[in-house]
């Protein structure tokens, strides 16, 4: 059976790493630290901030609410107070959508 290579993971992340993956400032990360109950960032003995998987995928769906739906954050509180597991399945669902539609405009212009 030959070796499969897995994703690795890391169980904390900087707040620069956490900006590079949602192609943002470090300042609105810290922002939206604020403004959001959810996100709860470990600090070292530095005082820098340690995002955990859990703040990064509570990242996905602020990012997704606010950048993406146009959500106003009062809004994106208030749906992030509901089901999460509805708003977890419309984020992937949105994702899948849009790999078909690059897909699609990709096979197009080969036409």
């Amino acid at each position: 059976m030959p070796y499969k290579e897995f994703e690795e993971t890391k169980l904390y992340y900087s707040i620069s790493e956490v900006a590079d993956m949602f192609k943002v400032n470090a300042s609105l990360i810290r922002f939206w630290e604020k403004e959001f109950d959810v996100i709860k960032p470990a600090r070292n003995k530095k005082g820098n901030r340690m995002f955990t998987i859990e703040d990064v995928e509570n990242f996905k769906l602020i990012f997704h609410l606010v950048k993406e739906r146009g959500f106003t954050l009062d809004g994106a509180k208030a749906k992030l107070k509901g089901d999460n597991l509805k708003l977890k399945g419309d984020i992937n669902l949105y994702d899948s959508l849009t790999k078909v539609r690059s897909f699609l405009v990709e096979l197009k212009e080969t036409l």
